[in-house]
């Protein structure tokens, strides 16, 4: 009887600790810049999620790019963050960018890129790669593409 006890209460514990709905990409927004100095440029973006599970897990953004005209740049760097249960929540990525990079990102190379830059003060960043969800041994990835045209 206590048997059968302990086995009923095992199951009804970890039945509601399972996952219910998968995580929401809803958006990544925010994307601008947060320095610029004659060497590296800051960029921030933030991606924001909602979870509609009892119990949380964690996201990394190791494989997400930077793409500045269409050339690769940077990747973002994040640390493993935690998801919190039953709530919306919002993960800062920051990247940081070498100068040069967007300079040498124009057709025209690093004059042109310098002279498209200064007169127009805007370049075209995209920001694409994978985010990866994980709890108790289940994964799921997020494709992240977004494209805007920022102030320098």
């Amino acid at each position: 009887m206590k048997n059968k006890l302990y086995f009923l209460v095992l199951v009804l514990v970890l039945s509601s600790c399972s996952l219910q709905k998968e995580p929401v990409f809803i958006k990544v927004d925010n994307v601008k810049v947060l320095s610029f100095t004659a060497d590296t440029i800051k960029l921030k973006a933030i991606a924001f999620f909602e979870n509609p599970n009892n119990v949380g897990g964690s996201i990394s953004t190791d494989e997400i790019k930077i793409y500045v005209n269409d050339t690769e740049v940077a990747k973002v760097f994040s640390e493993k963050l935690k998801v919190p249960a039953k709530d919306n929540f919002s993960i800062p990525m920051t990247a940081y960018i070498p100068t040069k990079n967007i300079l040498s990102s124009n057709k025209n190379g690093v004059l042109g890129g310098l002279l498209n830059s200064l007169l127009t003060n805007k370049v075209k960043v995209r920001i694409k790669g994978n985010l990866h969800f994980s709890v108790f041994g289940f994964k799921k990835e997020f494709l992240v593409d977004k494209t805007q045209e920022i102030k320098l």
